[in-house]
């Protein structure tokens, strides 16, 4: 059935005598909303850009996303646990440490954390930033 027979059999046929005309209208306004749009504009690009397509490649691509993932979280959680421990040195001190020793040595750390694997940290004393950088 059509659009335009559908909106037609709902809106103008009485279905239900006891309902009222404007309860028509919605109903066949919804109706024809919902079941009358074009499905042919819907988009099927991938959220995955290093997706090949293939589904035998999933399992493969997955993996390497979730440990993409995980290498940037453990990149984030570096720095962030530096960072603190260097603005409470800072506040504590009145100046920057002159190394990430030093935040061990004063016991603001346990110790320092250890780069990511092909990684190294690398501290600014001038302006108390550390970064995850590749070697």
């Amino acid at each position: 059935m059509g659009c335009a027979r559908l909106f037609y059999f709902v809106a103008l046929s009485p279905i239900m005598p006891c309902m009222k005309p404007h309860v028509y209208l919605a109903l066949a306004a919804a109706l024809f909303l919902a079941g009358c749009g074009d499905k042919a504009g819907t988009s099927t690009s991938s959220t995955n850009s290093a997706s090949s397509g293939n589904p035998l490649d999933a399992p493969g691509n997955y993996l390497k996303a979730v440990a993409d993932g995980k290498q940037s979280a453990v990149k984030t959680v570096d720095v962030t646990s530096l960072k603190k421990a260097i603005d409470l040195f800072n506040v504590d001190q009145g100046r920057n440490p002159k190394d990430l020793q030093e935040l061990v040595d004063k016991k603001y750390m346990p110790q320092i954390p250890a780069a990511p694997f092909g990684s190294k940290l690398v501290y600014d004393a001038n302006s108390g930033t550390v970064q995850v950088v590749k070697q």
